[in-house]
């Protein structure tokens, strides 16, 4: 690739990430959430496949050596599947731990802490909990599917 895909890569990459937290922070309240932050995750990585390749992602980026891949494909896909594994068990437990407390499936509590010195006031809500849940599983299983399918 040439040095302005690169370039523009290197400076549009951290903004489009900073987009999907953006929006998994905000998604309990307004548009967003775990899934649409997810994509847009993904999509700031197959940027970056498309324009460093899979090796960068998965031995520079990690800034571990080794074989980029192995019998059983990309070496990366193993830490993918276990963002899915741990997103399907945080969503899960954020809607088991409602039922533990005697409301039904998924019900949401929503906490208020004020006079706090930076934020003043601040909403923490268990929604959250199953968005970033959501989220782990949209970015482990859509990287999983876009190495193994880039490495072939």
């Amino acid at each position: 690739m040439t040095v302005i895909t690169k370039t523009v890569t290197r400076v549009v990459f951290p903004l489009i990430l900073l987009t999907a937290i953006a929006l998994l922070l905000r998604g309990h309240n307004l548009p967003g959430g775990g899934f649409i932050a997810g994509v847009l995750t993904v999509a700031a990585f197959a940027l970056l496949y498309v324009i460093y390749g899979l090796d960068f992602v998965q031995n520079d980026l990690r800034d571990r050596g080794g074989t980029a891949t192995t019998a059983a494909g990309p070496a990366i896909v193993a830490e993918y599947r276990l963002a899915f594994a741990a997103g399907l068990g945080l969503a899960v437990a954020g809607g088991i731990a409602a039922i533990a407390l005697g409301f039904p499936f998924l019900t949401q509590a929503v906490l208020f802490l004020y006079d706090l010195p930076i934020y003043h006031e601040l909403e923490l809500a268990s929604a959250f909990v199953f968005d970033l849940g959501v989220y782990l599983v949209v970015v482990g299983a859509l990287l999983t599917i876009l190495a193994v399918v880039g490495a072939e």
